[in-house]
């Protein structure tokens, strides 16, 4: 191939690339000392009928990039003409083009990965800003200086909005990276590039791109078919970034990304993400102290083996999570001595949280930790945590959102809500569903948090190795339901709907209710703790502490999610139904509660789970009278 001497006022070197139409020269400019890339077109290498349509694109090339200055865009210095030939000269990159580096099977870490995203979105969302859509954006298209930067180039067929030069119908890009409007040759915006950074991404991390295939199999898979979650592929790749490659890669624009910022922000959290879960993957086979088991507590685990048996009717039907592929990580509770050392996962958006409990928990237990919800997902489908801690107020899904879908991926794990606010149908939602154990509220004490987990990681642990069996519920049932209300409608309620399964008595207070306990087995208290919340709390505190065996379902019109919580965490009501009562979800607690009833007569230890602290003297608001006439209730067990 002969060289020339130069082209226009530039000194040729080197040729660094041939095309079709054209050949790229390394060259020098003498006027200012500067190394130059000249890419040019061959004006005989092209027919006559599409000379003048070529000649266009390249001038509209130079004058797309040319007024873009960005250290991640290749730079435009100059465009000329003569008889032979059209060039552009522009910034020399010192590299090799991403496809250069794919091509030789380059491994990428995720944290560079990232770091080329991040610059990738980088100068396309500076070009966005200024109205020019790439429209082409590959791999042959990214180059990657020897120093790692990034640079964006080839603008080639590039619209700047006010533009006319293609029109609607018309396809242009590269098939493996086009979008599903490029294909359909419908309008194109800046979302079209968006998409196939998208692509870019999920074949750097994947490995593969998102749709294999000759150009007709591509584009039915892109027009028709979701790609696999790149974790499929890489078990690196945690949710959080599954979730941001699937909304670059959706199929209409309005569902992907509206701007190469918010990708950007959403990738870089994802991969963050990613690279936690691995820290955590490799801290879990640590060798750190062992949580020490009091051994009071283990026998009490058992009960949870019923408590999670909740009725199919009981619950909204979740959409069914997809398994963890096949190469994921599974990992067994480590073992140190004998003992097993319980996994507890805190999912908190800030930080800051995050590092004060792993301060306080990394020494006795193997501490996960997670940002979001998705995250704390994929790590419960991968690490199955004995504890999940999450914080209720989180972007994208909360607290009490994430647990109800934890419960589904694992039934035998104990779940806590971080509380920092008031949210009373959130509180009562999770009680009422299953998903919550204990409340714990912001700012915590160390001590009471400490207290709590220890209780929650050492019933999860035994319910690890304890075979859950669904408890036998007879057609009939000694045990009674009372109802403690001054009025007889919610009485009649639920008499009506219980029949003869069991008796129904009525109480119009608390001191009437002691007497029917006194009489006969009871199996569950519904009561309307309307106006007297306190005294409801102590009571059922007292009660709760001599006989656990006993269900409570309690009818209110209170707002107050502290006195919701008080009930929770030291009372341990087991429903909450707010006023007025809708019949069909009495209905349906209650049910759930003689089915609990049940297992605890089958294997009454289990009661113990439920046993709460001795009232305090302060507590004796609801008189020593009625504490003394609980203690003395007749146990039936």
């Amino acid at each position: 191939m002969d060289i020339p001497a130069s082209i226009g006022k530039y000194q040729v070197q080197d040729v660094l690339g041939q095309g079709g139409m054209g050949i790229v020269y390394r060259a020098f400019d003498p006027a200012i000392h500067r190394p130059v890339a000249i890419k040019t077109i061959t004006k005989s290498a092209l027919d006559p009928a599409d000379l003048q349509y070529a000649l266009t694109r390249f001038r509209h090339e130079a004058q797309a990039v040319g007024r873009l200055t960005h250290p991640r865009i290749t730079q435009i210095y100059d465009y000329g003409e003569d008889m032979d030939i059209a060039y552009i000269v522009m910034e020399l990159v010192n590299g090799q083009s991403l496809f250069h580096h794919v091509q030789n099977q380059a491994k990428f870490g995720l944290k560079e990965i990232g770091e080329m995203i991040r610059q990738l979105l980088d100068g396309l969302g500076y070009a966005h800003e200024l109205g020019v859509v790439h429209r082409d954006i590959k791999p042959s298209n990214i180059l990657i200086n020897n120093d790692g930067r990034l640079k964006l180039t080839d603008f080639g067929i590039a619209r700047i909005d006010s533009s006319t030069l293609t029109q609607v119908g018309e396809i242009m890009g590269s098939p493996g990276y086009m979008s599903p409007e490029q294909f359909l040759g419908t309008d194109i915006d800046t979302r079209s590039d968006i998409y196939s950074v998208g692509v870019i991404a999920y074949e750097l991390l994947a490995e593969r791109r998102p749709f294999i295939g000759n150009n007709a199999e591509v584009m039915r898979q892109v027009l028709s078919e979701r790609p696999a979650n790149p974790s499929e592929f890489n078990p690196q790749i945690s949710a959080q970034l599954d979730w941001a490659m699937q909304k670059a890669l959706a199929k209409k624009q309005s569902d992907r990304f509206q701007n190469a910022k918010e990708f950007s922000d959403a990738f870089i959290k994802g991969i963050e993400a990613s690279i936690r879960q691995g820290r955590a993957a490799q801290s879990l086979v640590a060798d750190e102290p062992t949580q020490r088991i009091d051994p009071k507590l283990v026998q009490a685990a058992r009960m949870l083996a019923g408590l999670q048996q909740v009725r199919a009717d009981e619950v909204p039907t979740q959409p069914q999570q997809a398994a963890p592929p096949a190469s994921a990580l599974a990992v067994a509770p480590v073992t140190t001595g004998g003992t097993k050392k319980a996994r507890i996962l805190f999912v908190d958006d800030e930080e800051r949280i995050l590092t004060a409990l792993r301060s306080v928990f990394r020494a006795n237990y193997h501490v996960l930790t997670a940002t979001n919800g998705a995250e704390a997902i994929e790590l419960v489908k991968k690490f199955k945590p004995h504890v999940i801690v999450s914080d209720q107020r989180m972007p994208e899904m909360t607290g009490v959102e994430l647990l109800r879908q934890v419960k589904e991926l694992a039934p035998h794990s104990m779940r806590l809500l971080l509380t920092g606010y008031s949210d009373l149908a959130a509180i009562v939602g999770s009680v009422n569903e299953g998903e919550v154990f204990r409340f714990v509220s912001k700012p915590w004490d160390n001590q009471d948090i400490q207290n709590t987990i220890g209780e929650a990681a050492t019933i999860a642990l035994e319910l690890a190795e304890t075979a859950s069996t669904p408890p036998i519920v007879p057609e009939k049932m000694d045990a009674a339901v009372l109802v403690i209300d001054a009025g007889q409608d919610t009485f009649n309620t639920v008499k009506r709907f219980v029949g003869g399964a069991c008796p129904v008595h009525h109480a119009p207070n608390l001191d009437a209710a002691v007497g029917q306990l006194e009489a006969r087995e009871t199996a569950l208290i519904v009561a309307d703790i309307a106006n007297r919340g306190d005294e409801s709390l102590a009571a059922f505190k007292v009660l709760k502490h001599e006989h656990p065996e006993i269900l409570v379902i309690t009818l209110t019109e209170a707002s107050d999610s502290e006195l919701v919580i008080e009930l929770i965490n030291q009372a341990q009501i087991f429903r909450f139904i707010n006023k007025p009562v809708n019949a069909d979800m009495l209905r349906q607690h209650t049910q759930a509660a003689l089915t609990r009833y049940q297992s605890f007569k089958q294997n009454p230890h289990l009661t113990h789970q439920h046993k709460v602290a001795e009232a305090q003297a302060s507590e004796a608001a609801v008189g020593q009278g009625l504490l003394a006439k609980v203690k003395s209730l007749k146990n039936w067990f």
